[in-house]
């Protein structure tokens, strides 16, 4: 018999060996991060994170993935995703609900929010970078 989970609480890792398996209660904070990184360590760049985040304003930093692409899927609202990539090349995409965007590997990325917006983000983690917007 399956289990269910909320995706808002409860986020998935995809792992090795075609796994996917239910996280503990998500906090946010760096915390909750770092001992998901522990916990799967051993996946290396293989393993994918997949969270469902509600926006209600702009972000406040600047994020980057060095290990694999992440994919950002609307669900509701607007957001525009704003990337500089390795090459320096600056590129900015609004997405709204069904459509997705690709943060390629080593890209920084931060968003801007028309109003509120809903996205599942399914990200190679390892290794993430965070700076001030």
């Amino acid at each position: 018999m399956a289990n269910t989970h909320s995706i808002d609480t409860h986020p998935i890792h995809l792992g090795l060996g075609a796994t996917a398996v239910p996280q503990p209660a998500f906090t946010g904070a760096m915390a909750w991060y770092q001992a998901y990184g522990e916990r799967y360590a051993a996946d290396g760049v293989e393993g994918r994170l997949v969270t469902r985040h509600r926006f209600t304003q702009d972000w406040d930093m600047w994020e980057m993935h060095p290990a694999g692409s992440e994919v950002v899927l609307c669900l509701d609202g607007t957001m525009t995703l704003h990337q500089e990539h390795i090459d320096g090349a600056m590129g900015s995409v609004t997405i709204g609900p069904g459509d997705y965007a690709i943060n390629p590997p080593g890209t920084w990325h931060t968003a801007d929010i028309d109003g509120a917006a809903t996205a599942v983000f399914i990200t190679a983690g390892e290794g993430t970078q965070h700076r001030p917007r």
